[in-house]
């Protein structure tokens, strides 16, 4: 699902929206697996930058963990490739095509 400001059923109160940011997203959400991310660029301004922070997908099994790493890598950029670690059968970390870092890790 994707809402941007100037889809909004109701009008905006007076001064919330900078001028330009109509079509920044209100709502957003998309499903990974069983999970819901929810996300939002109404209150940003200036350039898009991730940095300090990784979001980690838990999934159940390796071929699910090879599958997403790869989705995620191609046009991105593999930081530790996805490999069986002392913790996990797979564990591996990419940047996607966006810059975000993700975290596969197979669960225990």
């Amino acid at each position: 699902m994707l809402m941007r400001f100037k889809d909004s059923p109701e009008p905006h109160p007076p001064g919330m929206l900078p001028p330009g940011a109509e079509s920044k997203v209100m709502h957003a959400s998309l499903r990974i697996g069983d999970s819901t991310v929810m996300a939002s660029d109404g209150q940003c301004l200036g350039q898009a930058n991730f940095q300090g922070f990784s979001l980690s997908l838990s999934v159940s099994n390796d071929a699910e963990a090879e599958r997403l790493f790869a989705t995620l890598a191609d046009g991105g950029k593999v930081c530790m490739p996805l490999a069986k670690t002392f913790f996990s059968s797979r564990f591996g970390m990419v940047a996607d095509r966006f810059g975000v870092s993700w975290m596969i890790i197979v669960a225990q």
